[in-house]
């Protein structure tokens, strides 16, 4: 059965080529591998599927400071010894290493979203999909958890031309500090994360009392969770909350962030939740009918990403999959059981039932005061963003381009989709 909403999918293979560096938890390869168990279950004949413009630096300088985005796009491996007081400054460590191809790497993910929110703002699909886009810890002028590029605010930012009101929600086991710092102090955007917290769990904020200050005040919503909670006690918990949110702040459009670490058995995370209990939420969400971008984030067991995001991806389709996993290039890293689903987990779950009500309570009566959705004076919509392309022809002939650059020309065959919906190409009707 074909889905009744159009959906863009956006996907660059470039993105899950990309090394952190030994020992580090972060593998983009997940997205390889998500992008194959969508392929292998032909899902992408049923979505519009896209090749994300890389965003320019004067894009990501929207949120960013002009000269973190200059740092970024500087710095090498090769030349990071020289800069060990920028290093320190915008926070490029351990979580967040210098490795190659790291400013293009941003570029793709955060294209993605950019790309994403400009398609549903023109009406051009319902829903927007980008699983390599959710890095939500990113600052305005320093990288934290693995995150470089905040995508997330980047696209919000876009969606906010369009519509008064932006919901941003976070199924991510980490509390998603770097879109609610952004958005702290205007009601344009309600942020609504739901998140392990305490026991110096990263990155240590996300406290049911942080609710926004000025005008932001009350839109600002936490759901701190304890190790070990499972899909009942938290689909109830996201249902209740999030249809109080809706109901009470009617966004023009959502955000949702759909970081895997949630998920039982991640290498980082302290979740039961099954796949189809992360999913369910997904499946809530979709039932609104706003416009609605979907992002990836954390996900540390990278076959229980790839599961978990093909099956949401089949969600927002409203394509049940079976659950054997078709024939595919990864199919060696779902062994032994080669099935889609997993379990719930088996970590003892430290949220009792006056824990969670407390919780509830306390997020309803923040809602309680909040009397209405706020208006605001819509402006003349700014144009989108618009750069004009490389002219070939104005390349200077004698300059060498490297290997690197001509290999991007090449059509991969990997990426080749069939049919109408093959449009492999950087978008530029939006």
């Amino acid at each position: 059965m074909r889905s009744k909403d159009k959906i863009s999918y956006f996907y660059d293979g470039d993105v899950g080529s990309v090394y952190f560096g030994p020992n580090h938890p972060m593998k983009p390869h997940r997205l390889c591998m998500t992008h194959h168990l969508v392929l292998s279950y032909e899902l992408h004949k049923k979505m519009e599927i896209y090749r994300p413009h890389k965003a320019y630096p004067v894009e990501l300088a929207q949120f960013h400071s002009a000269d973190y985005v200059e740092f970024l796009h500087r710095i090498t491996p090769d030349t990071q010894h020289l800069f060990s007081n920028e290093l320190a400054k915008y926070n490029l460590a351990e979580d967040c290493p210098v490795f190659e191809n790291l400013f293009e790497f941003c570029q793709i993910y955060a294209g993605g979203t950019i790309d994403a929110a400009r398609r549903l703002n023109n009406q051009l699909c319902d829903i927007a999909i980008n699983w390599a886009g959710g890095l939500h810890h990113a600052k305005k002028c320093e990288a934290s958890g693995f995150c470089y590029i905040n995508d997330l605010v980047l696209g919000i930012l876009e969606l906010l031309k369009y519509h008064a009101r932006v919901l941003y929600i976070d199924i991510d086991v980490h509390h998603g500090d770097g879109v609610e710092e952004a958005f702290y102090c205007t009601d344009r955007v309600m942020t609504v994360s739901f998140h392990k917290f305490g026991d110096l769990f990263f990155p240590g904020t996300g406290d049911v009392k942080e609710i926004g200050e000025k005008e932001g005040k009350f839109y600002a919503i936490n759901v701190p969770l304890k190790d070990g909670i499972d899909d009942p006690s938290f689909t109830r918990l996201f249902k209740t909350i999030i249809t109080k949110v809706v109901e009470t702040y009617q966004p023009g459009a959502v955000v949702l962030q759909c970081g895997a670490d949630s998920l039982a058995g991640d290498r980082l995370g302290c979740f039961n939740l099954s796949i189809d209990g992360h999913a369910e939420c997904v499946r809530f969400v979709k039932k609104f009918n706003l416009p609605l971008l979907v992002t990836g984030g954390g996900g540390y067991t990278k076959e229980n990403v790839a599961r978990c995001w093909a099956l949401e991806t089949g969600v927002l389709l409203d394509t049940d999959l079976p659950n054997e996993i078709p024939e595919n290039e990864y199919i060696k890293y779902f062994a032994p059981d080669f099935s889609l689903k997993i379990p719930h987990g088996h970590i003892e779950n430290l949220n009792s039932k006056s824990y969670i009500s407390t919780i509830k309570m306390q997020v309803l009566e923040n809602l309680r005061c909040i009397q209405h959705a706020p208006s605001v004076q819509m402006q003349e919509v700014p144009p989108d963003f618009y750069i004009p392309d490389f002219d070939e022809d104005e390349q200077n002939p004698d300059e060498r381009v490297d290997q690197h650059t001509q290999d991007k020309d090449i059509q991969r065959d990997e990426e080749y989709y069939e049919g109408d919906n093959d449009n492999d190409n950087p978008v530029d009707d939006v």
